[in-house]
């Protein structure tokens, strides 16, 4: 499917009101200082309306966004020097665009690499920009709402806390829940120098495809696993299960033969805010997550992968309150991520990284005009990377996995991954017959 945009224009929307001067500073917490600067993305995808018309829709969604970045004050403002957003209301861009194809194109067999059209910059020009969005209308009258944010400021919780509370003001709820700016006084600023935080990101020829998986066929996994473990741990859950199903068949269909010099790691991210004492609200913006590390033993790739899982469990586990009084001094985890860094760039370092949105309210972004029909992410910039993410339908997940060119070509060719695929890379309960796409 080829689908072209036409960028019509650019505005900049500006908060309705000014930032006062004593919220100027919004100081980066150490966390921040070390994320990658890049975009985070997501495409939210609307039918048609006959109730209202897109130029409607489209001064909606401008006004709204206008009102609640007052709230989000340093979504509007601009990243200086890897130390703090001066919130000076510059605003946040918002392109206008309009595709010469139909919604039901894009999204009956979405193609990741196109999800990339309805965003208003590339993933790695992120400059100093903080959030941006793009508005892209359909020769069908349906609509795609575009948004990024910067990883400089924001984890995936936090997108999600801006995305529902804009959608939020667009309805004119009553009660729109404030962020929390604090994530500073939680994890210090230090002094990253010698960091670079674009480790990781790759200019090389990346490839991104959606991998569907049932209900069923996550369930047959969970219980194969848990099978194998014994009887005395608990069942995995959804997201353990996958993560091993997937590692073990990345490993068998492209790392023929293990390497003694590499050190092969597999990474999930989780959040901080529950696993702090007291616990933090989801409330609290910025990024207070980080990723758990296991390494693998050339015995759990043997044995089907099911012993990583286990492995993966006591890493979480291991995201505990020393940890984290470590994390919170800084100069140690520094340290850690600077040597995880050379071991990367020597390539002595084979990371696969899982990162979860299921169960995130990816689906509650309605502005006025109902739920999305599709929510999707698009082709990022890292290598060996995997994201879950809730089929609409909520029974299955789809796994958007991104790998190099040649590894995603023996990837897609296992044939035993391809038994516990489901039939299409669209969530086939979408109903896209019923709807005016």
């Amino acid at each position: 499917m080829k689908c072209e945009i036409e960028v019509i224009c650019t505005e900049i929307i500006k908060p309705c009101s000014s930032t006062p001067e004593f919220l100027r500073k919004y100081q980066l917490s150490f966390l921040d200082q070390i994320a990658p600067p890049v975009f985070m993305p997501l495409v939210y995808f609307y039918p048609a309306n006959s109730k209202i018309t897109n130029l409607e829709r489209s001064n909606q969604l401008k006004k709204s966004l206008s009102g609640i970045l007052t709230r989000f004050y340093p979504l509007a403002g601009r990243v200086v020097d890897n130390l703090y957003v001066d919130c000076n209301d510059e605003g946040t861009p918002c392109v206008q665009a309009k595709a010469n194809c139909k919604l039901s194109e894009v999204i009956s067999d979405p193609i990741p690499g196109q999800m990339n059209k309805f965003l208003p910059y590339e993933l790695d020009d992120v400059k100093n920009l903080c959030s941006a969005v793009q508005i892209t209308v359909f020769s069908c009258g349906g609509m795609a709402l575009g948004l990024v944010i910067s990883h400089k400021i924001a984890d995936a919780l936090s997108f999600f806390l801006f995305a529902n509370s804009w959608a939020a003001m667009a309805r004119e709820e009553k009660e729109i829940s404030n962020p929390i700016f604090e994530s500073a006084a939680i994890f210090p600023p230090r002094d990253v120098a010698g960091f670079k935080p674009s480790t990781g990101i790759v200019k090389e020829d990346i490839t991104t495809k959606i991998f569907t998986f049932s209900s069923q066929k996550i369930s047959l996994l969970r219980d194969i696993y848990a099978a194998k473990n014994g009887e005395n741990t608990r069942r995995p859950t959804r997201i353990e299960a996958l993560s091993t199903y997937i590692w073990s068949r990345f490993m068998s269909s492209t790392q023929e033969k293990h390497d003694p010099d590499k050190i092969y790691t597999v990474l999930h991210a989780v959040n901080l805010r529950t696993r702090l004492d007291p616990p933090l609200s989801e409330h609290y913006f910025g990024n207070i997550s980080r990723l758990a590390i296991a390494i693998p033993s050339m015995e759990d790739r043997e044995k089907e992968g099911y012993g990583v899982l286990n492995k993966v469990r006591e890493a979480i586990r291991g995201v505990n309150g020393d940890y984290l009084a470590k994390l919170r001094e800084g100069d140690k985890h520094l340290k850690f991520v600077k040597e995880r860094a050379a071991q990367a760039n020597k390539g002595d370092l084979v990371t696969f990284n899982f990162t979860s949105l299921c169960r995130f309210p990816l689906y509650e972004a309605d502005f006025g005009w109902g739920k999305p029909v599709w929510v999707g992410s698009a082709s990022l910039t890292y290598k060996n990377l995997v994201t879950f993410m809730d089929t609409k339908s909520g029974d299955g997940i789809e796994a958007w996995i991104h790998l190099k060119k040649q590894d995603m070509l023996k990837f897609e060719a296992d044939m035993e991954l391809n038994a516990f695929l489901s039939s299409s890379p669209a969530d086939k309960t979408f109903g896209f017959q019923n709807l005016q796409l």
